[in-house]
């Protein structure tokens, strides 16, 4: 725990076996992607809820092993709180610049101190928590391909996530601390949301498929509920 509690961030590759990353891309890969929890632009790029469209898919990533790590790292408290799927295909290239994970994903909207600002993209709500939730939270990112800085790889500022929410003055952050996060397929990236993050466009065409899932163990207050509220030490 203290190098994703003090860094912000941490890898542990060879996680999912072959086997295992295999599965997962054939379900991706034979789904219907015209429902509209799928966003789409010159191929595939990211799937909201993720579990909901791919139950089996869960069933994969919380395996015996997965399991026990988490419960190892963070106990029994914690459970599932948002899933999505990123695609980054040749076809399909984007930036992301820097920016802090400072939304959660929840059922309605209601006006609830301390929470806001408030957005909905494809009918689905987000809105601003109290920062205590933001710094408990952890998220897991399942790397189904090999990613570098040539392929659009995630990219982090150490420590960023220590003062808490921070706006970026002139656009500048510690860039000379930047640290590109080279992830082998089955491998996973474990962030804090208020750790400053960006990733490039890709420069060799090379994919990169990731399972983006966010973690939470804060009930909600005034009858908000989590989106996608799932406990993993029972497969759906």
């Amino acid at each position: 725990m203290q190098q994703l509690d003090i860094e912000g961030f941490e890898i542990v590759n060879e996680f999912y076996s072959e086997q295992e990353i295999v599965q997962l891309k054939q379900l991706i890969d034979s789904s219907d992607t015209d429902k509209p929890t799928f966003r789409r632009a010159n191929g595939l790029i990211a799937v909201r809820q993720f579990f909901r469209e791919f139950p089996n898919a869960f069933k994969i990533i919380f395996s015996d092993k997965f399991i026990k790590f988490l419960l190892s790292r963070f106990g029994q408290e914690y459970f599932v709180v948002k899933s999505i799927y990123f695609d980054k295909p040749g076809e399909s290239n984007w930036f992301v610049s820097y920016h802090q994970d400072l939304t959660i994903s929840v059922d309605k909207r209601l006006e609830i101190s301390g929470f806001g600002p408030w957005t909905v993209k494809q009918n689905q709500f987000a809105v601003q928590p109290p920062l205590e939730i933001l710094k408990d939270n952890f998220t897991v990112r399942v790397h189904l391909d090999n990613t570098n800085f040539e392929n659009g790889a995630l990219r982090v500022i150490p420590k960023s996530h220590l003062p808490g929410i921070r706006r970026i003055e002139g656009g500048v952050l510690e860039s000379s601390m930047e640290v590109t996060c080279s992830v082998d397929s089955g491998g996973i990236l474990l962030m804090k949301p208020l750790l400053w993050h960006s990733s490039s466009r890709t420069l060799n065409n090379g994919r990169r498929r990731v399972i983006h899932i966010e973690f939470s163990r804060t009930e909600l207050p005034g009858g908000l509920h989590w989106s996608e509220r799932e406990a993993f030490l029972a497969c759906p």
